[in-house]
């Protein structure tokens, strides 16, 4: 397939990219300034430079593609996680630029569209498990991956076939809050925001990026991608201590972090997610079954560098 990639050089696109052309996808990625369309041409894709809120240049760009990955995004650094003013480019990209790259591909024909979004949007629930048809809940910092949801949406209703994805917390090589994570458990920190027994359902960037390449044969509709076991917060924490083989000294901040409200809480609540729908659609599986795996070959990749 002809595949345009739109956030190539981020995160998840830095796996996602070359998961793609190693699946033989021929790929046209988005490309911000001349240093990263070098990167993406060093792993095998096209780069074109575009703005992401252009949206006739971007249906001038699309045209003739099979589909569109639109996994472009803004995530201010862990520093300045609770800054209201940190997510505003955030919000602009998965609203503005979410609704002119859907506009764009009805516009010049694609037929497919894929988008990104996560899982921390559903509500707390606890230990129970978390399927799709559970309603997501609409508190401020989830807007933007609602809007950005609602244009893929938007997409399908007319005539298109529209994915989204719901990451889990990611993490892995690229991942700049995983790799900082690492370094505060080699110093004896756990980092465990919430009650220790809520669960956190996270991805590793490898399977995220076979995710993409999966969602490229999946039928419209909204699919979790998650680890195959999510792990509580108390087993999350353990599972960073063991990849660095470092014993916890200090492990916080617990509950206290549900003091700071809607400025965590994507993080701080109870999410127990599962792949099963995903799973069934695509035949996709998570290489690594849980943070337990991912985070010990995540210290193994990182020891390696």
């Amino acid at each position: 397939m002809k595949v345009f990639v739109t956030g190539g050089t981020g995160a998840i696109g830095g796996h996602a990219v070359p998961a793609l052309v190693a699946a033989g996808h021929e790929v046209t990625a988005l490309a911000r300034t001349s240093a990263k369309a070098a990167l993406l041409g060093a792993q095998g894709a096209k780069p074109v430079i575009v703005s992401l809120f252009d949206r006739d240049a971007l249906a001038e760009v699309f045209a003739g593609h099979d589909a569109v990955v639109n996994l472009a995004s803004s995530l201010p650094s862990m520093a300045r996680f609770l800054s209201t003013k940190a997510w505003e480019a955030t919000k602009r990209v998965r609203a503005e630029g979410s609704a002119a790259v859907a506009g764009a591909a009805l516009a010049s024909g694609v037929p497919r569209l894929v988008q990104e979004s996560v899982c921390m949007i559903y509500p707390d629930r606890g230990d129970e498990w978390i399927r799709e048809d559970v309603p997501a809940e609409h508190y401020p910092a989830a807007l933007g991956n609602l809007a950005a949801e609602a244009s893929a949406n938007r997409f399908t209703e007319a005539g298109g076939t529209g994915v989204v994805l719901r990451f889990g917390w990611f993490y892995g090589p690229g991942a700049t809050h995983s790799e900082q994570l690492l370094d505060q458990a080699r110093r004896g920190i756990g980092a465990a925001l919430g009650r220790l027994d809520g669960y956190v359902s996270s991805i590793h960037m490898t399977d995220a990026a076979g995710a993409v390449v999966a969602a490229l044969r999946a039928p419209a509709g909204t699919y979790n991608v998650v680890d195959d076991e999510p792990l509580t917060k108390r087993e999350y924490t353990a599972a960073l201590a063991a990849a660095t083989g470092k014993r916890q000294w200090v492990r916080g901040p617990g509950r206290a972090a549900l003091l700071l409200g809607d400025r965590l809480t994507s993080l701080t609540r109870s999410v127990r997610v599962s792949n099963a729908a995903f799973r069934e659609a695509t035949e996709w599986s998570p290489r690594y079954p849980s943070a337990r795996e991912g985070w010990r070959a995540t210290a193994e990749a990182l020891a390696a560098r």
